[in-house]
């Protein structure tokens, strides 16, 4: 129901990965149920067959770029719309049963995009040890503490969950990774406007037509709409057929990106709204406030202005 706060929350699985992290942020997921996926299209799945209120999927990371399968799967099916981003910073940590040396590692669990993020670590650290693939951060934090191996690269969560040592903290080659998750629900009204939100938005453009991305990219720009990210995904018709994601600073409510919109409805082949809502910001950064001239009242100015012109006066 409109108003209602979600009660029954998914999240990517399995337990004590990121995603189940970045889920305990959200105060009412906290207080709620929470139940493991197996997959996104799973989650999101959930939601739409009311099985779940919300759920929590990855969108980015810093360091491997987009989630495709997350895109694709809100770009398709029955609509459902973002109400909420979570940024998590990505600190992985090696765990093993017990304290030990490093020298003593030989073998180390970790899911690929872990170890990929971890690569220098563990060449400066563990260099005998073998890296062995598992399917997710939680999994390796369960093997090491079946004894399957000497050690995982885990997130924190996961760490605690199987009651596991940390050996070392922080031990990504980037330290300012972040990892982008998105809360998702059925049709609704979106979050009220706060001053700082993100519209995020798919756009199909007609591929026949010179200059069909530009006009998308114009109709933001005439109107003072920030575009922050575009991402490009195939639409499976054929190759060179893509819709373009992308996430505007703006929300729905306000007249520049309602403006917008209408403008895009006009030139693409469709839209389909994503959902509008507060973004997420990390330690230091501030709103960004619109171009001069492309306020509500400044709308609402000129719109006022041309109603009088249309009426002689």
């Amino acid at each position: 129901m409109p108003g209602v706060p979600p009660q029954r929350f998914v999240f990517l699985g399995p337990e004590g990965t990121f995603a189940e992290q970045a889920l305990l942020t959200i105060p009412a997921a906290e207080r709620g149920t929470r139940i493991p996926a197996r997959s996104v299209p799973e989650a999101l799945d959930a939601v739409r067959e009311g099985d779940a209120d919300a759920a929590l999927v990855p969108l980015e990371n810093s360091i491997g770029g987009a989630v495709g399968v997350t895109f694709d799967e809100l770009a398709t099916g029955d609509p459902l719309m973002i109400t909420r981003d979570v940024v998590l910073p990505v600190q992985f940590v090696l765990a093993a049963p017990s304290a030990r040396p490093f020298a003593e590692i030989d073998s180390v669990a970790a899911h690929p995009q872990a170890s990929a993020q971890c690569r220098q670590w563990l060449r400066n650290h563990v260099p005998a040890a073998s890296v062995v693939d598992v399917l997710s951060n939680g999994a390796a934090a369960s093997a090491a503490a079946a004894g399957e191996f000497a050690a995982a690269i885990c997130a924190p969560i996961g760490a605690t969950r199987s009651r596991l040592t940390v050996l070392a903290k922080d031990i990504a080659d980037h330290s300012d990774a972040v990892t982008r998750f998105a809360l998702v629900t059925r049709l609704g009204p979106p979050p009220p406007p706060t001053g700082d939100d993100l519209t995020s938005l798919a756009v199909y453009i007609a591929h026949d037509e010179v200059g069909a991305l530009l006009s998308v990219l114009t109709e933001l720009a005439v109107r003072g709409v920030n575009l922050t990210r575009i991402e490009s995904r195939p639409t499976g018709e054929r190759l060179g057929r893509y819709a373009f994601f992308l996430d505007c600073t703006g929300h729905l409510h306000e007249a520049r990106m309602g403006e917008a919109l209408m403008g895009l409805r006009r030139v693409c082949a469709d839209v389909r709204f994503l959902g509008s809502y507060p973004r997420a910001t990390q330690p230091g950064e501030r709103p960004v406030p619109p171009p001069a001239g492309t306020s509500d009242r400044d709308f609402a100015d000129a719109h006022a202005w041309l109603d009088r012109l249309r009426a002689g006066g």
